[in-house]
């Protein structure tokens, strides 16, 4: 490989690398201003006073991390099992393709519930800073606020 050759190879990969840490930094300042607009959000609609606020958002901050980490895990179980597939044309000898699917399918719902669970016990945690009515209202009001988003991206896509 000539010196003209590596250099433009140079200068491509350079090019590459800086391009996916620009984007990285902008897509990681799009996640950040959505949050301060989640907790705005969250902070009005419940009606926190700056007290309740300091109190609620470090235990919402564990919430959320764990939430994330959960839906990680179920995405990457899903995706396993979509690639864990035997070759076509053979048979996996430890259970038939039904039993196969209801296993995995249970492995799937195992995090729906997992998430249920997670729920419940941040609720009362909740309730614990900001009352039982608050801590129960919290998840409708982050559904609003994703619906709301959701909303929000599409009428963008759409111009």
């Amino acid at each position: 490989m000539s010196v003209h050759t590596r250099l433009l190879l140079l200068i491509a990969c350079l090019f590459f690398s800086l391009t996916l840490h620009a984007q990285h930094h902008r897509d990681s300042k799009r996640f950040q201003a959505i949050e301060s607009e989640k907790i705005a959000f969250i902070t009005k609609e419940l009606k926190l006073t700056p007290k309740e606020a300091q109190r609620f958002f470090p235990v919402y901050n564990q919430y959320n991390t764990k939430l994330w980490d959960l839906r990680h895990a179920k995405s990457d179980a899903s995706k396993r099992e979509s690639t864990a597939r035997p070759p076509a044309g053979v048979q996996s000898f430890s259970a038939t393709p039904k039993a196969r699917s209801t296993s995995r399918k249970k492995d799937i719902l195992s995090y729906d519930v997992e998430e249920i669970e997670l729920k419940k016990s941040y609720r009362e945690k909740f309730s614990e800073v900001i009352g039982q009515a608050r801590a129960s209202q919290f998840f409708e009001v982050e559904q609003r606020f994703r619906e709301n988003l959701i909303r929000e991206l599409r009428s963008r896509q759409e111009r």
